[in-house]
Formats: structure tokens, C-alpha cells, sequence
């Protein structure tokens, strides 16, 4: 769970009802000037699942990490369902206490929060469950593979029961056969719960596979170039991974992808 930053532009303003987070006429620039992102104007739906696709340094992460409240826009408002009180966010790297237990990583968020040991062990326990890490409870995260310790990342942001999940590239250091099984347990973890997720990738395969609707984003500063709803029959699984359509909407994704990378004016 993460608080907003009080510095947060828009904190106390309630979005309209059923969007979950928005963005509106939002920039970041940083010391010397080096303009991050925007303006960007950015809606997503309660229960929806948002990829973020673009060039290396267009903003992707900067733009979840200022929904999180972890860092200030320059301008702008960002509102955000419940003030972005039940916030949970998984980074790229799995950031795991190596001193600790899987289960002692997991139930961090709620003892940091004075939770009561036995609710603790409850949430701990049905949220291992859920990311099928219960014969690993008592295990080290030096006794894990790389797609286990991304299991116990998002063990931990959900732990807390949070409305929104935000996710920066958390498969991007994973082999192909392990990105594609976490990608599967994602979307059956996201129709079960029906958390807003909002996902950044470099992947327009994964973020085709993913999302619910792909938004494209120009170079630094980044902006939206355009957007792309993925609507196909649901579930998902391999046989749309292996589908025409799944090719076809890739091929749309990246032309768009290849036209937002001459967007934009990089300040170096």
C-alpha cells in the first residue's frame, strides 16, 4: 500500500464516478530542465487493464510512480479513486528483504501498518495461495527463481487488498517461457479480483496479450500518440497468443509504436 505524496496536484478530488484514476494536462520536468512528460491526459476505468507501450525514456514509469504519489507533477491534476489510499505497485526489480521469509516479505505492508498478527497471517496465507506460493512460505529469496521472487513482489501488493495495481515492466528480466505463464497467472489473478491495473511494458506482444485497451506514448516528453482497445473473446490464453487476430492487433500496435517514437522533442 502507498500513501499519495502530499504534494500530490488534484489530492482530494474525487474522479468522475467509475474511473479509477485520471490524468489531466500532466507534466514532469526535472532538474535542468529536462522535460520527463506530458502534457498527459490519461482516464482508466475501475477494473480495467491499461498498458503503457512507448520508446525507452518517454515517461512510462515517471507517469506511475506520480498516480502512486511517489513523486509531484511539475503541472497538472491527478485524482485518483479513494486518494490513492489502496495503492499497490510492483516494480521492475522484486526489491525483497533477503533476510526474510517469503512470508515475512508478503505481510511487510500490514505490519508496517499495525495490523493484528492474526489478520496478518490470514491475508499472508490466502494471498500466497492465490500467486501459488505456499509450499515456499518459509523460503529465502536466494532460494528462488527470478519468476518466484516476481511472484512473492506481487504476493506483496496484494496483500493489502489494494483497488489499484500499478506494474513497472515486472516480467522484463524473465526467459520467454516464464513471462508467458506470469502473464497467464496475471490475467486469471485480474478477471478473479477485477483490480484497475495499469501495466508498463516494452513489449508489444505482452501488452497486446495483457491489456484491455493499449495506450501508445510519444517520445520524451511523453504524451498519448493514440490508443488501441483490444477486444477479443474472453478468457484469454494460447489460443489467442496464437491467433490471427492477436497477430493482426500487434501489427496495428506497432506500426503506432513506431510512429510515436519520431514524436516528441527529447532534451538531453
Amino acid at each position: 500500500m502507498i500513501e499519495p505524496a502530499a504534494a500530490l496536484s488534484g489530492a482530494g478530488v474525487v474522479p468522475r464516478p467509475g474511473i479509477a484514476v485520471n490524468l489531466t494536462d500532466v507534466t514532469k520536468i526535472y532538474d535542468r530542465g529536462v522535460a520527463a512528460l506530458g502534457p498527459l491526459d490519461l482516464e482508466v476505468r475501475g477494473g480495467d487493464f491499461v498498458s503503457l507501450l512507448g520508446p525507452s525514456g518517454c515517461g512510462k514509469s515517471t507517469a506511475l510512480r506520480l498516480i502512486a504519489g511517489l513523486s509531484a507533477p511539475t503541472s497538472g491534476t491527478i485524482c485518483v479513486a479513494g486518494g490513492g489510499r489502496s495503492i499497490g505497485f510492483v516494480f521492475q526489480e522484486p526489491t525483497l528483504m533477503p533476510w526474510a521469509s517469503v512470508r515475512d516479505n508478503v505481510a511487510l505492508p500490514l505490519k508496517l501498518a499495525h495490523r493484528p498478527r492474526a489478520e496478518i497471517d490470514g491475508r499472508v496465507e490466502a494471498v500466497l495461495v492465490r500467486v501459488g506460493l505456499t509450499d515456499f512460505a518459509a523460503a529465502y529469496p536466494r532460494e528462488l527463481s527470478g519468476g518466484m521472487k516476481m511472484r512473492v513482489s506481487l504476493a506483496r501488493a496484494l496483500v493489502t487488498d489494494p483497488d489499484i495495481l500499478l506494474m513497472d515492466e515486472p516480467f522484463a528480466a524473465l526467459d520467454e517461457i516464464t513471462r508467458f505463464r506470469l502473464n497467464n497467472d496475471l490475467l486469471a489473478l485480474w478477471r478473479d479480483l477485477r483490480k484497475t491495473v495499469v501495466f508498463v511494458t516494452h513489449s508489444v506482444f505482452e501488452s497486446v496479450y495483457l491489456s484491455r485497451r493499449v495506450v501508445v506514448m510519444t517520445s520524451r516528453p511523453g504524451r498519448i500518440s493514440a490508443e488501441f482497445p483490444i477486444d477479443t473473446i474472453e478468457p484469454r490464453g494460447e489460443d489467442f497468443r496464437t491467433s490471427a487476430e492477436f497477430a493482426a492487433y500487434c501489427r496495428a500496435v506497432s506500426i503506432g509504436l513506431t510512429q510515436a517514437a519520431s514524436e516528441g522533442t527529447v532534451r538531453r
